[in-house]
């Protein structure tokens, strides 16, 4: 939303200098994540791994402008050292960081680690954070090169960004640290800063930050719980950011809305009930024909068998079950009517329903719409009245066998809507089928 706005580019970069962690599911689900809230870069992804040498390059700057250092301590001497300093409460130093190595140190295996300024104070000017201030002695000399070359993480960032003409960095509060030893490489480089915006991170409901026990975490979960992107992405622009009260708003109204300034500081919690109101506003704002084939999808999720027209029957409902829903979910869980293969079985206090009166009452209902050309939920509506009164009764008395008739006894909309979804055929089909089971 931000490069939006300000008429700049939207990058993707995979920071996968971690190569245990990195692995092709991964990848492919920050994508395949991407590509479902719509979210598209404006230039191709880059792959951080891809740019080691680039890395290990100026990482040799840094060693020859006397900004880091080589360090010769193996991992088991680095870790008694950084446990002595911790018990003496001081900041872990490499004996290294002033010995010169000789001839037969170079030969040997090392790392390389960035010298941070001594007694220097760094000050980072944080566009949702405010000034942060971090005195360097509380920051320990961090690795830049492993022991087998390979550039670690707050290296690979600093000259991706710097390469990538990365102006803004808007990244999770849990990155706030980085920023001071990074600002100190660009620092050292004689490179601009870019601009830092850490934003809060999301809690779960009780205030505990997010994890798998409060719901989905990955977000192709979202869309199996019956999501849809534009609201996640309608409400994932609310979670820590407001743009007065509004709460509902499309993708173009974020882009003009949204600036650093209306960022909060304190850490947003994920509310699954507010989620659900997002969703419903756009499920009833989004086409049928897209909706009938989400629905479906869930359907056959469901282990449903596929049917020819499926589709074309679910697209006939949607008008009339999808203001009632909050997700696909439900959406699969109101048309699952709409599917059942005739002769629907009517069994039990259903088929009760349909004894005796009832099931005379519901004859001449079908004969009566058997005359009905109509099929327009509003003149069924008008119809179904007139029939009532003529009958003499409550539409209440005729409701629950005419919705055993139709679905069997399974959860659908008012009855004019579900002649109205189910379409003329279909309808008296259904009638006649229920109407022999009760002779």
């Amino acid at each position: 939303m931000y490069a939006k706005r300000h008429n700049g580019r939207f990058l993707v970069r995979v920071e996968d200098t971690d190569r245990e962690r990195s692995t092709d599911a991964a990848v492919k689900a920050i994508f395949d994540g991407l590509s479902w809230l719509g979210l598209f870069p404006d230039d191709e992804p880059v792959f951080q791994f891809s740019r080691a040498d680039r890395h290990r390059e100026v990482a040799n700057i840094l060693l020859e402008t006397g900004h880091a250092y080589r360090d010769f301590l193996t991992a088991e001497e680095t870790g008694a050292l950084r446990d002595a300093a911790k018990a003496e409460g001081r900041t872990f130093e490499s004996p290294w960081r002033d010995r010169a190595p000789s001839v037969d140190d170079l030969a040997k295996p090392h790392t390389v680690r960035f010298r941070r300024p001594a007694d220097t104070p760094v000050v980072v000017e944080d566009a949702v954070q405010g000034q942060v201030r971090w005195e360097s002695a509380s920051l320990d000399d961090l690795v830049i090169l492993r022991s087998d070359g390979a550039p670690t993480y707050n290296l690979a960032v600093v000259v991706d960004d710097h390469d990538m003409g990365v102006t803004h960095v808007i990244r999770g509060d849990d990155h706030l640290n980085n920023a001071a030893r990074q600002s100190l490489i660009y620092d050292a480089l004689g490179w601009t800063r870019p601009t830092f915006a850490h934003i809060p991170l999301i809690h779960g409901p009780d205030g505990a930050k997010l994890s798998k026990r409060h719901g989905a975490q990955a977000v192709h979960e979202y869309a199996e719980m019956g999501y849809l992107p534009e609201a996640m992405r309608n409400y994932l622009a609310r979670l820590g950011w407001a743009h007065g009260d509004d709460e509902l708003f499309s993708d173009e109204q974020a882009v003009a809305w949204f600036d650093l300034p209306g960022i909060g500081r304190a850490p947003a919690r994920l509310d699954f009930d507010k989620l659900a109101h997002v969703n419903a506003h756009w499920i009833r704002l989004a086409d049928d024909d897209r909706l009938a084939k989400l629905t479906l999808d869930m359907h056959l999720a469901r282990g449903h068998a596929l049917g020819p027209d499926d589709e074309a029957r679910l697209t006939q409902a949607m008008p009339f079950v999808k203001d009632r829903a909050k997700t696909t979910l439900e959406l699969a869980d109101q048309t699952a009517f709409v599917l059942k293969p005739r002769p629907i079985a009517i069994e039990g206090k259903a088929l009760e329903t349909l004894a005796g009166d009832s099931g005379a009452r519901i004859g001449r209902l079908r004969d009566r719409l058997a005359l009905f050309e109509s099929w327009d939920v509003f003149a069924l509506e008008a119809e179904l009245k007139a029939f009532a009164a003529e009958e003499g009764v409550g539409f209440g008395k005729i409701g629950p066998a005419a919705r055993a008739a139709l679905t069997g006894g399974s959860a659908s909309p008012d009855i004019a809507r579900t002649l109205s979804a189910l379409g003329r055929d279909e309808s008296l089909g259904r009638l006649n089928d229920a109407l022999q089971q009760t002779i």
